[in-house]
This record gives C-alpha cells, sequence and structure tokens, in this order.
C-alpha cells in the first residue's frame, strides 16, 4: 500500500492515532475543529484543509466519528467524501457506532470502488499513541491486506472476527456489554465499601488482589475514588461515551429478542449520571450516582 494514510476526526482517539501513525507513514489529517488541525501539525501530521484533500491518493482513509449517523453524513451527505476516494482505498472504522447500517455503508462505499474495514478499537488515548490498542476487526480478506500496516502500527491486539464488516461491530458490542457492566459492578463495589466505613484505597487493593479483581475494577477503581475530589478524576474516558455504547448494546440484544436484565441496569446508571450533568466526566464517575457524597 502507498505510505499515505488520511485521518478524518483528531479528537481524543483521532489525534495520537495520527501522532502514532505519523512514525511510520505520511499522514494527512483533518477535523471540523481547526485547533485540533493545529495540534495535530505540531505532532508530524500533515493537516488538509477539507476531508476530501485529505483523503487525495490515500489507500488507507482511517475514520474517528462518534456515531454511525456521522459516518454516514461523512461517507455520502454533503461532504460526499466516497467520491474523492482513490480506486480500491480502504476506509478503516475505528468508532463504536453498532452493526445498524454497516452493511449497507459498506455496500455504497464498493460502488465508489473503495472497501470497508470494521475495526473499532479500546484501550483509550494514551495507548492508542502508544500503538497499544486492542482492534477487533471484520473485513474481507483483500481489504485487511490494504488496511493491516496500519491496524499492526496501532494495536498491540489485533483480533481478526470475521470477514465482513459488522463482525467487528458485533464484537465489540459485546466487549462494551461487559466493560459497562464491570464499571457499574465496581462503582457500586466501592460505594458499599465506603458505607461500611472501610478505608478505601486499602479496600480497592485487598479487592484488585484476588478473585473479585477485573481490569475495570483495577482501571477505574482509583478515578471512582478521585471522582468526589473538587476537579474530579482525570478524564480518560467520558461517560456519555458509556450512555451511547450501552445503547448498542441494549439496541442489539432487543434485535435480537435476548434479555439482558444486568447491561440494562448499568445503561439506567449512566444516563442517571448523563442526567446529573456528568456525562463529561470520567465514567467512573458513575459511582456518584450510586452514593452522591462520600462517607468517610
Amino acid at each position: 500500500m502507498t505510505s499515505a494514510v488520511a485521518v478524518i476526526g483528531l479528537g481524543a482517539m483521532g489525534l495520537p492515532m495520527a501522532t502514532r501513525l505519523a512514525e511510520r507513514f505520511e499522514v494527512r489529517g483533518f477535523d471540523i475543529a481547526a485547533e485540533r488541525i493545529a495540534l495535530a501539525a505540531g505532532k508530524g501530521v500533515t493537516p488538509a484543509g477539507s476531508a476530501a484533500d485529505a483523503v487525495a491518493d490515500a489507500q488507507a482513509v482511517l475514520v474517528a466519528v462518534r456515531t454511525g449517523g456521522q459516518l454516514n453524513d461523512l461517507l455520502f451527505g454533503d461532504t460526499g467524501l466516497a467520491s474523492h476516494l482513490a480506486d480500491g482505498a480502504v476506509v478503516i472504522l475505528t468508532s463504536t457506532v453498532g452493526t445498524d447500517g454497516i452493511a449497507d455503508i459498506a455496500a455504497r462505499l464498493a460502488e465508489h470502488g473503495a472497501q470497508l474495514v470494521d475495526a473499532p478499537l479500546s484501550g483509550g488515548p494514551v495507548r492508542a499513541g502508544e500503538g497499544d490498542l486492542l482492534i477487533v476487526v471484520g473485513a474481507t480478506p483483500a481489504a485487511l491486506e490494504v488496511a493491516r500496516p496500519v491496524l499492526d502500527q496501532l494495536a498491540s491486539t489485533l483480533s481478526i472476527v470475521g470477514d465482513k464488516p459488522s463482525d467487528g461491530q458485533a464484537l465489540k458490542t459485546v466487549n462494551q456489554l461487559l466493560c459497562g457492566v464491570h464499571i457499574a459492578a465496581a462503582a457500586e463495589a466501592l460505594a458499599l465499601a465506603d458505607a461500611l466505613g472501610l478505608d478505601r484505597e486499602k479496600t480497592l487493593e485487598a479487592l484488585t488482589a484476588g478473585a473479585a479483581n477485573s481490569f475495570m475494577l483495577g482501571n477505574r477503581g482509583p478515578r471512582a475514588l478521585q471522582a468526589y475530589d473538587e476537579d474530579g478524576a482525570e478524564v480518560l474516558s467520558r461517560l456519555d461515551i458509556f450512555v451511547k455504547d450501552m445503547g448498542i448494546v441494549g439496541d442489539a440484544a432487543r434485535a435480537a429478542h435476548l434479555s439482558t436484565p444486568v447491561a440494562n441496569a448499568a445503561e439506567q446508571l449512566f444516563l442517571l449520571g448523563e442526567a446529573q450533568g456528568l456525562g463529561a466526566h470520567d465514567d467512573s464517575a458513575v459511582i456518584r450516582v450510586i452514593a452522591p457524597e462520600r462517607r468517610s
């Protein structure tokens, strides 16, 4: 593949991914926010005047948007980005948007001589900049061959889960069910420890050393303890992202006629947090929904 890569969307994940890719490839970046383009330019990314300019002659176009609607608008809306793609280009979708409409988007891209690589990722901004992401991929072998150098530069764990777009979104939906539930359960456990008068730090240390540990307890637990501080915890993953993702989980479960009561309960906690003004806080702040005030 050509060494040129386009990155569309230079937000919390797009910018560190573009920076990481610039270590190996010529990267052209675009974002609707001028300040994000300026930040990227200082990190080795060539700024583009428009999304169309960014994708010109690029064989790999990495897209970091928030929703399926944004993806559809980017490719086929007023920007008409699909009509500017190079012949044989792959669009690498890194966002969690759910399976709805993905097959249709892939078919419409094929009409423009391009292919969709469904590659939602996990890991957060720091790990994105270090090339330490988990990426699950649904793509045809031909599309994967073009995208593979880009994915390898970003991922420490690359899991090929199927040969069609939407397979990656399906697995990421299952992944997010567990992540959302684990964050909520960790918050509930730490809130109970506080209510029982236990030392919060010692409790967290003991729990993470035993069978009750989970990645989310170890990762979000320390930030949950900071959620009551005046400035709160550092925002590494916004609470309203899990409002979106648990909504995707619920939609998928209903479409499959599957009951997911534990996931539904976790979704309600994130929704309550958003309603209480915590949407832009770190997702560990869900502990403040369970226990609005720290007791000890």
